[in-house]
């Protein structure tokens, strides 16, 4: 212990002698550490706002939706031909394992108000939209069944809605707006949910019920027919019996022979949200590999600026071995200071790759998640490389000839 002391407080009285020098050398190490904390960073952080925009749409959610079709030789694609209806979506309510089912019909209408109006998406749908969708209201109420059963003209809006239609602190519920000059009376305002994963706004739109929207707002070429139906498992684990679930009974009820193509697609937002994950995954990779470059870089500044300091003080090392130190002695002192250079570099990287993190979160308003394993790792990891590269020119120092070190010039 008391030579480990020695050895450390001799080498940093070299490392001083040359502070200019000694900084320059830890600086690959400060950008490099600093480089890998930040990209993580960036990385985890893209990576959780994607996840969270997708748990927005709802929990252990399958949506299906129309496929192609084929009709008198020409073909279409999802939304050329809805090939979905209400029959459907009551249907794998009835007979499947799903804990709760809705349906909607969407499309773009103008929303007016007194003198101000707004154009956003108006969706029918039913109440179980609230719990399917896990999307309550921040006020006001959802609308009922009932208002389903009688085609009542009330409507729920985003928030995005209310903030282009209404005035600061004015509130909304009660008053009557205008959709394709049909009166409805606001009843809620439902909770902001922000942007999709691909930057639609969720709360640009309002929410009036499916039979009020086929009767009176949207119309319909077909009676019953919807856009899209949702369904909510009760939980991860039964996502793909549900999924089966559904396939089956809509081959069924469409009458698709086996090699027929589906006219329906069911997708998993799970499914989603691990490739979402696999992707951010590979780029986080791929730019801490880039960030790793620079961390080698400095371990080279390290290893060069040592085999300078080896052949600087050979006089210093014959000196030392004439009066007793031994081979092992002088390969501690220059493995110390390429370790002390390494660390204090490593923690000067972690401190500025922190504050690099937060200020792209402030500045790019781009999402950063720091990570404590990835600021604690490449804390360690220029730690390991000091060892690496500073074990050939410290072997190198601790294998002069007493001699002819002493006879240097």
């Amino acid at each position: 212990m008391k030579l480990l002391r020695m050895t450390m407080r001799t080498a940093l009285r070299a490392l001083r002698r040359n502070k200019l020098r000694s900084a320059l050398t830890m600086l690959g190490i400060i950008i490099g550490v600093a480089a890998v904390i930040a990209m993580v960073s960036i990385g985890q952080g893209a990576d959780y706002a994607v996840q969270k925009q997708i748990q927005s749409l709802g929990t252990n959610l399958l949506m299906v939706i129309p496929g192609a079709t084929t009709s008198s030789g020409v073909r279409s694609g999802w939304g050329g031909v809805s090939t979905l209806n209400v029959g459907d979506a009551r249907a794998i309510e009835k007979e499947g394992d799903a804990a709760a089912v809705t349906y909607f019909k969407r499309a773009v209408v103008q929303v007016i108000y007194g003198e101000q109006n707004w154009s956003t998406a108006a969706q029918g749908t039913t109440p179980a939209f609230e719990q399917v969708r896990q999307w309550s209201t921040s006020s006001g109420t959802f609308f009922t069944q009932r208002d389903e059963d009688s085609a009542a003209r009330v409507v729920v809006l985003g928030q995005t809605v209310v903030d282009h239609l209404f005035g600061a602190g004015e509130d909304p519920i009660g008053a009557s707006v205008r959709i394709k000059d049909v009166p409805f009376r606001v009843i809620g305002v439902l909770e902001s949910k922000g942007q999709t994963a691909w930057g639609q706004d969720q709360d640009d739109v309002v929410v009036i019920p499916f039979s009020t929207a086929e009767r009176r707002v949207l119309g319909t070429q077909f009676l019953g027919s919807v856009d899209m139906i949702f369904v909510s498992a009760a939980s991860p684990e039964d996502i793909p019996q549900v999924s089966e679930q559904i396939t089956a009974l809509l081959h069924e009820r469409h009458r698709i022979q086996p090699g027929q193509e589906d006219d329906f697609t069911v997708r998993s937002l799970n499914d989603m949200a691990k490739a979402s994950e696999s992707a951010s995954r590979v780029m986080t990779n791929l730019l801490l590999s880039v960030a790793s470059i620079s961390l080698l870089v400095g371990g080279i500044g390290i290893m060069n600026i040592l085999l300078v300091s080896v052949t600087e003080r050979t006089r210093e090392i014959g000196i030392r071995m004439a009066v007793g130190a031994k081979s092992r002695h002088i390969l501690l002192q220059f493995l110390v200071e390429a370790i002390t250079l390494s660390m204090v570099g490593g923690l000067a990287g972690a401190l500025l790759g922190v504050g690099a993190a937060k200020l792209i979160s402030y500045f790019a308003q781009w999402p950063t998640l720091l990570s404590a394993p990835a600021v604690a790792g490449s804390f360690l990891f220029s730690g390991a490389v000091g060892v690496f590269f500073g074990f050939y020119p410290a072997r190198k120092a601790s294998r002069l000839d007493p001699i002819a070190a002493l006879r240097y010039e």
